[in-house]
């Protein structure tokens, strides 16, 4: 084994080799700017890029021309929930997300409320599940969006979209979801989730940092956060990350390809872990129980919260192996996550940890890692 053991693949994961070689190319021998047309540098660049979005586009089961490229998740999110507010601003001012929901969609609607656009905060479960009729009272005559995530980054828990989108398609509301955790890792389909629009990210699936997409819906439109060159259908103007885009297309074909493989290797791994650990005193499991209920969480996530002294025993035990270790409260605002708290996670001498398995992920590092863990206990 090689240390510090990574287990945060939640946050970001290792390029890909293979996504690495896709991209060598792009950053020496084919370097033109995809926007300069006339000549074969600018040429080559384009076609890699257009390839790329055909890649991606049935990787989700969308047209090419639906896929608008940007920087990553974050600036998807605001230019999806931005932008939708401006076009339908004819038609009402009210947005529904919920209170997990990333910081990347809770800012930029806390943004909004500023203009004065109504924002309807929907609660959750204690597993961390938005609930259908909460939504659907939610909605009224001045609502034209809705941003609900389809998997959780912090909890794991996996929201039934296809049902959210159908109530929003049944309603004539926008339905825009967050598919930065889930893209890759469990079967994504616009068509039959009902999604208009999905933000999606390279990073967390072996890709490059830095580079995203906006899937919009033909028949939606958005107005651009970014004035400049009219790039990506008018939508999202910049000068386009070819290497980066090549590496995004090339991690999700392979995700795509290896799903089945990567789902049951991160489950094998998750459910061994949560079977140790389910067994201290003090343990508490955040989001949906991954062996009962296995299609309502990622299959690489495991969060938990430890009461008592056990908690920092177990913290302190794992300097070798990189989670997301934090109390429950933050040491900078000294409030909990607002994550956790949704849940019923209040209590500031908690630690949680969470856990991210991944595709390099192996049996003897989650071995090392609960023996650990034990060590520390005894």
């Amino acid at each position: 084994m090689k240390f510090p053991i990574y287990l945060d693949y939640n946050a970001t994961t290792p390029v890909d080799e293979r996504v690495f070689d896709a991209m060598k190319p792009y950053f020496m021998e084919v370097f033109g700017n995809a926007a300069s047309s006339g000549h074969a540098f600018g040429n080559q660049a384009k076609s890699a890029v257009e390839e790329s979005r055909n890649i991606i586009a049935r990787a989700i089961n969308a047209m090419p021309e639906e896929i608008i490229f940007t920087s990553g998740a974050t600036e998807s999110n605001n230019l999806a929930i931005k932008g939708a507010d401006k076009m339908l601003a004819d038609k009402g001012n009210h947005i529904i997300t919920a209170v997990t929901e990333h910081k990347a969609v809770l800012d930029t609607c806390k943004s909004l409320e500023k203009d004065g656009v109504e924002i309807t905060y929907l609660t959750v479960d204690n597993e961390g599940c938005v609930h259908l009729s909460d939504l659907a009272s939610a909605i009224n005559e001045r609502t034209i969006l809705v941003s609900l995530m389809h998997g959780n980054n912090e909890i794991g828990t996996v929201h039934d979209v296809q049902k959210i989108g159908a109530l929003c398609r049944e309603k004539g509301v926008w339905f825009h979801t967050d598919s930065t955790q889930t893209i890759g890792k469990i079967p994504f389909d616009v068509q039959t989730m009902n999604v208009d629009m999905a933000s999606l990210t390279a990073h967390k699936i072996y890709g490059p940092k830095g580079v995203g997409a906006l899937y919009v819906r033909n028949g939606c439109k958005v107005i651009p956060q970014i004035d400049g060159g009219g790039h990506e259908s008018g939508m999202r103007s910049g000068t386009l990350n070819v290497p980066g885009i090549v590496g995004f297309a090339k991690s999700i074909e392979v995700a795509v390809a290896d799903m089945e493989r990567d789902i049951a290797h991160c489950t094998e791994l998750r459910n061994r872990l949560w079977e140790f650990l389910k067994t201290i005193d003090g343990m508490m499991l955040n989001g949906p129980n991954p062996l009962t209920q296995p299609h309502k969480r990622l299959p690489n996530n495991l969060s938990v919260s430890i009461s008592g002294d056990n908690g920092e025993l177990i913290a302190g035990s794992l300097l070798n192996v990189a989670v997301s270790s934090r109390s429950a409260c933050t040491s900078a605002s000294n409030e909990p996550s607002h994550v956790l708290r949704s849940i019923g996670r209040t209590n500031p001498q908690l630690t949680t940890l969470r856990f991210g398995i991944g595709r390099m992920t192996t049996s003897e590092e989650i071995d090392y890692t609960i023996d650990c863990i034990r060590k520390a206990i005894e």
